[in-house]
């Protein structure tokens, strides 16, 4: 039998190994793992918060359910306005507060008695600005469950009520890409307090409308952050154990809202299946309060930028409170200011300084999954490691010098590292810097500022996983 000769043996293993580099099949999901409306709902990143109603005029901040109707009086309501400025300042989507604490809707609802006249219809107006304007705004509605102003407010009658409510919503204003559930829960006008029916609540919307994205302090879509001073904490976890839990009672406390819980099982002695991916929603006012108010001001840039770094850049969303003034308009103040905001992240994130660079990673598991699919921009390629401990390695051809690191997780495969690491080197070959625990979790996005600006010809990020890390971006800039 003639034997293949030894070039013909190299070329077939070397095919066979180009083949299964090629082929190679992409990493098991980990964990809880979010919705394709969830990503969807995270790439949007920041989002505009609207308090409107009598309370705008009361100044007020949590009314009482017995104001007149008539207090409610914008005199130029402009909710093409609202998107306008919404467009400018980046902003993906406006969440309105159809219903607050009060029991005041914005539309002339057939389920109360305390609405804006037909002539009025706030959602009316919102939704058809959105559906007229070319910047894709998205809509989404507060409907609070604590009504202070409805007669069967605090009997079983008005979990009828507020069902009806969500249908009427949601079937005569849709689509809307997020429902706000505000938790709280008080005596109603006839002092009574509400048991609220949320497994029905949750099956209502998921009949209406399964893609809307459900906001509660336990989700299920997404989930408050713990506080309201534009924060995510500094280890964010996506994933958070909601067994036994309603929005209003049994729920985590601020604090583990704040960091949510790692999907490592040793952490929470508890089985894999009771965790889901709730992601953290950051809610703060660009005002003291989140009704406009004459004698209160925004927010200054730079009070927003460190807003932005401390939620989107800690794998948060960031749902910022413009509030509509007594005109029924954005003010000029709160414009301009947003404008500025926009401007801002504009400028430091105009040039990533790691494109040109070269990335390998320590580990290879197929073409597909290179290191160089870090440092495009195509949100569905990535590295994928293959082991839980790896590190990625940028080469530049001359240094780099840069003081916000981005990182970001592929999430779709869900949320893997837990700590991550920083080498670099001055002359490309000597790694003598080292900075340990550079940050915890990553998640969809991590923005790591530096106490000051760092120059190196190399650097390695090393990346400590709770599975195999996969990464779909790193990148450089500097303020």
């Amino acid at each position: 039998m003639t034997k293949p000769f030894p070039h013909i043996l190299f070329a077939a293993s070397c095919a066979l190994t180009l083949f299964a580099a090629c082929t190679a099949p992409p990493p098991a999901p980990f964990g809880p793992t979010p919705t394709p409306q969830q990503v969807e709902w995270q790439r949007m990143e920041i989002n505009m918060f609207c308090h409107f109603g009598p309370n705008t005029f009361s100044g007020a901040e949590w009314g009482s359910g017995r104001e007149d109707k008539a207090l409610f009086a914008p005199s130029s309501l402009d909710c093409r306005q609202w998107v306008e400025v919404a467009a400018q300042a980046g902003m993906g989507g406006i969440i309105l507060t159809a219903k607050h604490h009060d029991g005041f809707c914005l539309w002339p609802s057939k389920q109360s008695t305390h609405t804006v006249p037909q002539s009025m219809d706030v959602l009316r107006a919102l939704r058809t600005a959105v559906d007229n304007h070319d910047a894709h705004i998205k809509m989404g509605v507060y409907i609070s469950p604590w009504d202070r102003n409805h007669p069967s407010y605090g009997t079983t009658a008005y979990n009828d009520v507020f069902v009806n409510t969500l249908k009427e919503v949601h079937t005569q204003y849709g689509p809307l890409f997020e429902q706000w559930f505000d938790g709280a829960c008080g005596e109603g006008s006839n002092g009574k307090r509400q048991a609220y029916d949320w497994p029905r609540f949750f099956s209502t919307m998921d009949s209406l409308n399964a893609s809307c994205i459900l906001f509660s302090d336990i989700g299920p879509g997404c989930r408050w952050v713990g506080n309201e001073e534009g924060r995510a904490g500094t280890t964010c976890w996506s994933t958070l154990n909601t067994d036994g839990a309603t929005p209003s009672d049994n729920k985590p406390s601020p604090a583990e809202l704040e960091v949510g819980h790692s999907p490592q099982l040793s952490t929470l002695h508890l089985p894999l299946s009771t965790l889901n991916w709730v992601p953290a929603e950051v809610d703060v006012s660009i005002r003291p309060g989140w009704f406009w108010h004459p004698n209160e001001h925004p927010k200054t840039v730079d009070e927003l930028m460190e807003i932005y770094f401390n939620s989107v850049g800690r794998n948060g969303l960031l749902l910022l409170n413009v509030p509509p003034d007594t005109a029924g308009r954005i003010c000029a103040e709160d414009s301009t200011v947003l404008v500025s905001f926009r401007a801002e992240r504009d400028r430091i994130f105009a040039r990533d300084l790691a494109q040109g660079a070269k990335a390998t990673g320590s580990h290879l598991r197929g073409r597909k999954y290179s290191a160089a699919n870090v440092l495009d921009t195509t949100y569905d390629t990535y590295w994928a490691a293959s082991d839980t401990n790896a590190s990625i390695t940028l080469t530049f051809d001359s240094l780099c010098t840069f003081d916000i690191i981005q990182l970001q997780e592929y999430i779709p495969l869900g949320q893997r590292v837990a700590g991550v690491d920083l080498l670099y080197s001055t002359d490309g070959s000597t790694y003598d810097h080292r900075i340990e625990d550079l940050c915890s979790t990553i998640g969809y996005k991590r923005l790591v500022r530096m106490d000051k600006p760092i120059g190196c010809r190399s650097l390695i990020l090393t990346l400590h996983g709770l599975a195999a890390p996969v990464i779909n971006r790193v990148a450089l800039y500097k303020r």
